[in-house]
């Protein structure tokens, strides 16, 4: 069988071998998928609730090896990948609920004669295509609803990052009954390829950039699957002029360069007031030159480690060797190690229309642009094609609520970016981020179809 081999990007050590699953192999499983789904479908409620709460359990109980093992194949900082483990148990938990608590409108006579009711029933067979950014946590934002909601699930890790993934379905080998929660790995051709073409899955879900989504949404084509994309993002943050310079230094740091800035919600366009922008950048550049850089094997205060892979690196850097005319503030190298290691940069002189402005970099960069009112800066933070997240830093409310109102983005945070993700509330973008809602109860409605049932009365 062929092997992708599995790197460490911190060191580009070799740490482990998966298996580069052909179109076949893809068929099997979903073959045992099917054989697994007329059971799966007559699990109550309760009995899909408390395989989720399990699965939640496990998280928790091996938290900190699930941890290592993704912060050494992501190459994310222990205190990035301890974060994730406990709010992906909580995602569980949040749809081992919601599978008991299904809503519908109530049934009635809406014609004289008849009684109807709804059913929201699984599609059946769904498959969830998982990034190499959050592999585990993302897993759990598809794994949950879909399961909650009845389907049986086949799950595909980015081919850089599986490890967590697969520990944790061998570690609930002996919780998941036989074929309803399974993984495949591979490339993305033809592995993922074949989960999307395939007649008898009934969704597709994808976290991952633009170019894939389209692809993915043309194949799905075919066969009439239903298609959920969470794409790529360019997140601004508006700092109007009564902010607070150090709040938003700090909340920068955390938005910008949290992950290596690998994050679709990264705060990666601060848009700046005439009269805060020198201060914030005053401010700002000390704060990220006294981040720690480094392999997150070096200790539990390293707060930003390498990025994914050589390419990734080459391309981050051929953004910043393609802003002609911009100043870089700190940054704009990598750190001389074997890994793969981009510096957090800050970089300002730069126009709406850059392509450093326009385009996802996918890394630890960050735009500051000074905006002239707020119907310019409100302009230019929705001058771009992506609408995942933004977020408004003001102490005024209505100027908050305003600017909230006229955002054009799936998410906007006030005073805050990024942290504020909660399970309770929808994660999901406009334009060209995407459609479809992940966690929250309207996630549930990506995994469900809708059936009218109408009853003669004699």
């Amino acid at each position: 069988m062929a092997t992708i081999d599995v790197i460490n990007p911190a060191t580009a050590d070799t740490i482990g071998a998966v298996p580069n699953m052909t179109a076949e192999e893809v068929d099997e499983v979903v073959e045992r998928a099917k054989q697994a789904l007329p059971e799966w479908l007559d699990a109550t409620p309760k009995e899909r609730s408390e395989l989720l709460y399990k699965l939640a359990q496990i998280i928790d109980d091996n938290a900190e090896e699930l941890a290592q093992l993704e912060s050494r194949n992501v190459g994310k900082p222990l205190m990035v990948s301890r974060d994730e483990m406990p709010f992906a148990a909580d995602n569980l938990r949040f749809f081992a609920g919601a599978a008991r608590v299904l809503e519908g409108k109530s049934a009635g006579e809406y014609v004289k004669g008849y009684t109807s009711l709804i059913r929201r029933e699984p599609i059946g067979i769904v498959a969830g295509i998982c990034p190499w950014n959050y592999p585990l946590m993302m897993a759990a934002w598809k794994m949950g609803p879909g399961l909650a909601a009845g389907n049986v699930h086949i799950l595909k890790p980015a081919e850089q990052t599986p490890l967590s993934l697969l520990r944790f379905v061998e570690l609930a080998r002996d919780v998941i009954p036989e074929g309803v929660l399974q993984v495949v790995t591979g490339d993305g051709v033809p592995t993922g390829q074949r989960l999307v073409e395939h007649p008898d899955i009934g969704l597709v879900s994808l976290t991952g950039d633009v170019a894939t989504g389209k692809l993915i949404a043309q194949n799905a084509a075919s066969t009439l699957k239903r298609v959920h994309l969470e794409l790529g993002g360019k997140a601004p943050m508006v700092v109007f002029d009564d902010a607070d310079p150090e709040q938003v230094a700090e909340g920068i740091k955390i938005a910008g360069y949290w992950n290596s800035g690998q994050d679709c919600t990264a705060g990666s366009r601060v848009l700046a007031g005439p009269k805060i922008y020198d201060k914030l950048l005053e401010t700002l550049v000390p704060v990220i030159e006294g981040m720690k850089v480094g392999d997150p094997a070096d200790g539990d205060d390293v707060e930003m480690g390498p990025v994914i892979s050589q390419d990734q690196q080459k391309r981050i850097l051929g953004f910043l060797d393609r802003a002609k005319g911009a100043t870089v503030l700190t940054g704009g190298s990598t750190n001389g190690s074997n890994g793969y290691f981009v510096e957090p940069t800050v970089i300002t002189d730069v126009s709406q229309d850059d392509e450093i402005v326009q385009d996802e970099v996918f890394g630890p960069v960050v735009t500051v642009q000074k905006f002239a009112d707020d119907d310019q800066a409100i302009a230019w933070a929705n001058g771009v094609r992506y609408g995942l997240a933004a977020s408004v830093w003001t102490r005024d409310i209505g100027r908050a609520l305003n600017a909230s109102r006229k955002l054009q983005f799936g998410t906007v945070w006030v005073n805050d970016h990024l942290v504020p993700i909660t399970s309770e509330m929808p994660h999901g973008g406009y334009k060209s981020s995407g459609y479809g809602k992940d966690m929250s109860i309207y996630s549930m409605e990506e995994y469900t179809n809708l059936k009218h049932v109408a009853l003669k009365i004699d």
